[in-house]
């Protein structure tokens, strides 16, 4: 049967993969190989339709490695594989979904934030390995993802943000026709990924259109791809740009990374921040129990055989008082660090009324900054202060937080995070204040809007930018006001501090901390007697050894560390016994 487009006559295409329970005729599989599985580097694709019997697909499946997630699609009868081994297989709750490629009809516009390409170095294979642990993906080996880009029959595309040519988006294809001669002509779209915090809005439309064109210039007849069923915002993007569902579906093994799609996850899951939940996912996997004791405060009890602990995110039972209140008080804390030999900088103290130590400290060393002795999260906290009107504001401010001020020289440095579990470094990231970045066509004021709701989006409601009197005075510094329209791809500060939840980023630096840097942690965390905390330091240069500790934070955040395995020691620490080996 033939149909008539545009006055060319297209063949039918067969039902191999869209009727899947329907036995496949020899013409149909002439010239397609059988018994294919193909190694993404993060898992395999078990490709079912190629597979005259289904326990050819249990025995593939079954050959999984440890700490990847094999993925069979288009089996024949999955109800009938999965009932061949109940135990350890299940069909994955998602969707397939199917653009039939000589329907798909090119966007008219450009995406003007992004430029889509294909990947030319093995470090940018790194890259998005990066991009999937953000996105909490599973991970893959760059150096397999290499080797099969270097055939035809895989694309891996990524896409820069153009304003500041950092690659922020990723996604795979894998041609069907040429990865094992598929008489469908068909593609695959996999791993599509998109920075939650740096990309720029339609990153991951312009990475599916880019992928979907390229396999209409080879003449391939449509493109398939899988998607969780409760994943609202890709269905919509996928409906939008043509894709209809198809019933094709997935089946996989029951590992430990699979848990939460298989097993009925904790009642109130779904309430914790990231902090809690990365934690919990963690404990999942590993057949830990996990009930959640009080979902707005991140609170958890971990159970295992006959003993349980309960943690508030990373801080735990076995963080005593003792530690918690020398991390609390930032006076106890500097002490604690003189007296173990690391470096902090001149300090001065400050209350209602008395600022003349303070003052002879700032004109000692010219600038400082002013903070509660007691607090976290950045609150209370001027940096800065260089006259003594400022002082007396930024202790005026303090002073609303804690009834004493602590007054600082302020080092000049990145902040820089160190993270130390059962007193050794885990990750070390660098964190600056927020900045917002230009497009010639929006104001400041539009971008901080802008920025702080993808990085409400990307942290679950913890971060974001305020708009507020020290934003505008930071942007009116350099010289700009809230207003202002600056430049395409030029860069402002809109903060002060480096906070996290008030818009700061971060940037994994684990591979180029200083060993100087890193034994100081570790000396200050067995100083101050604690199993997890977070290290700040002001350092010149992360690859130096040069450093001044500023202060630890007894609960420090797991899931901005990632591809870090924090979550991973942190539950190691709690329950030895099920450590990865």
């Amino acid at each position: 049967m033939t149909t008539r487009v545009a006055g060319h006559r297209r063949r039918s295409t067969p039902t191999i993969t869209s009727r899947n329970w329907k036995q496949p005729s020899p013409h149909q599989l002439e010239g397609m190989e059988s018994d294919v599985v193909l190694d993404l580097g993060w898992g395999r694709l078990v490709f079912g339709q190629t597979f005259a019997d289904l326990r050819g697909i249990l025995d593939a499946l079954r050959a999984e490695e440890s700490g990847r997630r094999d993925i069979c699609i288009y089996p024949r009868d999955p109800q009938v594989l999965v009932g061949l081994a109940p135990d350890e297989l299940f069909i994955d709750p998602s969707f397939t979904y199917r653009l039939a490629l000589h329907r798909y009809r090119p966007r008219h516009e450009l995406i003007r934030g992004v430029f889509v390409r294909t990947v030319t170095s093995l470090a940018e294979m790194e890259r998005i390995n990066e991009l999937y642990a953000r996105s909490g993906m599973v991970t893959g080996d760059p150096v397999t993802m290499w080797r099969n880009h270097r055939t035809r029959a895989f694309t891996y595309l990524v896409a820069e943000d153009r304003r500041t040519g950092v690659v922020v988006g990723t996604v795979t294809g894998v041609d069907h026709a040429l990865a094992f001669g598929d008489p469908e002509r068909g593609t695959s779209l996999w791993c599509l990924a998109a920075d939650p915090q740096d990309a720029p809005p339609g990153t991951g439309e312009a990475l599916v259109r880019v992928l979907a064109e390229r396999y209409v210039a080879r003449g391939r007849a449509h493109l398939d791809l899988s998607v969780m069923h409760d994943n609202k915002a890709a269905i919509a993007l996928y409906r939008k740009l043509g894709f209809s569902r198809v019933p094709a579906v997935c089946v996989k093994r029951k590992n430990p990374i699979n848990i939460p799609l298989f097993a009925t996850r904790p009642p109130g899951m779904a309430a914790l921040n990231p902090y809690a939940l990365i934690i919990a996912e963690e404990a999942l996997e590993r057949g830990i129990r996990v009930q959640v004791t009080d979902a707005e405060w991140g609170e958890l009890r971990l159970s295992l055989g006959g003993r349980s602990v309960l943690t508030r995110e990373s801080l735990s039972e076995f963080t005593s008082a003792v530690a918690m209140s020398r991390c609390d008080d930032k006076r106890v804390t500097r002490r604690i660090m003189e007296r173990a030999g690391v470096r902090v900088p001149r300090g001065a103290l400050a209350t209602d009324g008395d600022l003349e130590a303070a003052a002879v400290l700032l004109d000692d060393v010219g600038s400082v900054v002013v903070k509660p002795a007691r607090g976290e999260q950045g609150r209370g906290i001027t940096v800065g202060v260089h006259d003594r009107a400022g002082l007396e504001r930024g202790v005026a401010f303090a002073l609303q937080f804690c009834p004493e001020v602590l007054v600082e020289e302020l080092v000049a440095g990145d902040d820089l995070r160190v993270v130390v579990i059962d007193h050794e470094v885990v990750a070390a990231a660098v964190r600056r204040p927020a900045e917002v970045v230009g497009d010639g066509r929006r104001s400041v004021r539009e971008l901080v809007r802008s920025t702080s709701r993808r990085r409400e989006r990307a942290t679950g409601g913890e971060s974001r930018i305020p708009l507020d009197d020290t934003t505008a005075e930071v942007v009116a510094d350099a010289g700009h006001d809230l207003d202002d329209v600056i430049d395409d791809g030029e860069r402002l500060r809109v903060r002060r501090t480096a906070n996290l939840h008030t818009g700061g980023t971060i940037e994994d630096v684990t591979d180029r901390l200083h060993p100087a840097i890193a034994e100081a942690a570790v000396r200050a965390s067995r100083a101050i007697g604690i199993p997890v905390t977070g290290l700040d330091f002001l350092v010149p240069d992360v690859g130096g050894p040069e450093h001044v500790f500023i202060e630890a934070n007894e609960r420090p955040g797991l899931a901005n560390h990632e591809p870090q395995p924090t979550a991973e020691r942190f539950v190691d620490l709690l329950f030895p016994e099920t450590r990865r080996r």
